[in-house]
């Protein structure tokens, strides 16, 4: 029905500017229903914002940004792309926050700042969308999952490669369908380029970032656990700071971030896990394989920047004698696919919506969102001394014990 259509899709295929709005039907413009608030105008804001406005049902009513360049930059922005719609820029964050106009805020600060930010956010009652990861401590990360844990709004986790298609697929393949039958062992491999910039290369620094396997890699630790579904038991890692940023000061202060590294978990169900991380590698590379008692999937997704075509993703799922074979090409319309994560943002945001509507969809809780930092914090400890963690032993003592004192 054409009253289910996206509109706001069909024109990124087809040109109507030639028709007035009269002669308009699969082009005409429902007009949105809800408003959001972007708190942080940086290179994800703007994502949040593409996908927003793409989706159809939401718009982008305001941001908010301590940094002038990110404003103006981001205001430019807004103008080319979306022109006749106006952008509210807030002098503060409660503003931003306590604006009784707008339905939903969606927090894409840096790392260190989004406990703060949340603190003030939930004062609103609003629709959030927080993005990954929660927090760069165990102890942040828990002061937001109790904060959010009778919100009586959406308070989602913007965890959202699990809306890949590639791991979409492999979801449906392994969790819904059984294709391999009972899971026993995961792995995941990520290479790619070095972290890009930021303002104030916060990204450069564990104190900002929580470090290389939380900022990052809190997206696989996430498909771990979602695959795994089980908790996770002991972590082992090993890693370095090779050959990114080896050099690199800001404000006199050297970069002491990871760019390699290997993470083993094992899974109170039995589940065992591995993730292989390389950051220096000229390319986006990433790669998932999971064998069970009954067959094998693999799913990869690239980027090699060669002038060669071929498939940017694949996924097959053999189940010998078990059942049938399958090999496919995973991905979504070619509009969605490049707003941003190969798409997944785009899923995120729509299942936001559907679930602010009551339509549920499963999405990234803030409980998962926390398990996924339980692991990266782990994996970052494992570097640093060398030993295995037992995950009850260190939220022991960062968390539970802290909690009767």
């Amino acid at each position: 029905m054409v009253s289910e259509t996206n509109n706001n899709f069909y024109t990124g295929f087809f040109k109507s500017d030639y028709l007035t709005e009269k002669d308009k039907y699969l082009f005409s413009k429902t007009p949105p229903k809800y408003k959001f608030n972007v708190i942080g105008a940086g290179m994800i804001g703007q994502e949040h914002i593409k996908v927003t406005m793409l989706e159809g049902r939401a718009k982008i009513n305001g941001i908010f940004d301590l940094n002038e360049n990110s404003i103006e930059n981001t205001c430019h922005f807004f103008r080319q792309q979306y022109p006749g719609n106006k952008l509210k820029v807030y002098d503060t964050l409660e503003s931003a926050c306590q604006d009784s106009e707008v339905d939903g805020l969606i927090i894409c600060t840096p790392n260190y700042t989004h406990v703060d930010i949340v603190k003030e956010a939930v004062k609103s009652g609003k629709h959030i969308l927080l993005e990954k990861p929660m927090a760069t401590t165990l102890k942040d990360t828990w002061e937001i999952k109790e904060i959010a844990k009778d919100y009586d709004s959406i308070f989602q986790i913007g965890l959202q490669y699990r809306h890949k298609p590639i791991y979409t697929e492999a979801i449906h393949e392994m969790l819904e369908r059984k294709s391999a039958g009972n899971i026993k062992n995961i792995s995941i491999v990520e290479h790619r380029v070095p972290f890009l910039d930021k303002v104030n290369q916060w990204n450069k620094f564990s104190e900002y970032s929580g470090g290389t396997l939380v900022e990052k890699c809190c997206h696989y630790f996430d498909l771990l656990n979602l695959f795994a579904q089980s908790r996770p038991e002991k972590v082992y890692a090993t890693g370095s700071m090779d050959v990114n940023f080896t050099d690199f000061y800001y404000k006199g202060t050297k970069s002491n971030i990871i760019d390699n590294a290997m993470v083993t978990v094992n899974y109170e169900n039995g589940i065992k896990a591995q993730f292989q991380l390389c950051m220096f590698a000229p390319m986006f590379y990433e790669e998932i394989t999971i064998c069970g008692d009954g067959g094998r999937l693999k799913a990869y997704e690239k980027e090699d920047f060669l002038p060669i075509n071929g498939d940017r993703t694949y996924l097959e799922v053999l189940s010998g004698e078990n059942g049938t074979a399958k090999t496919a090409v995973p991905c979504y319309p070619t509009v969605i696919q490049g707003s941003g994560h190969s798409g997944a943002t785009y899923y995120e945001h729509k299942y936001f919506i559907d679930n602010i509507e009551g339509n549920y969809k499963a999405t990234a809780t803030v409980e998962e969102g926390f398990w996924s930092i339980v692991v990266g914090e782990a994996a970052e400890r494992s570097i640093k001394n060398g030993e295995v963690i037992n995950v009850s032993d260190m939220l022991e003592q960062d968390i539970y014990s802290k909690l009767l004192e």
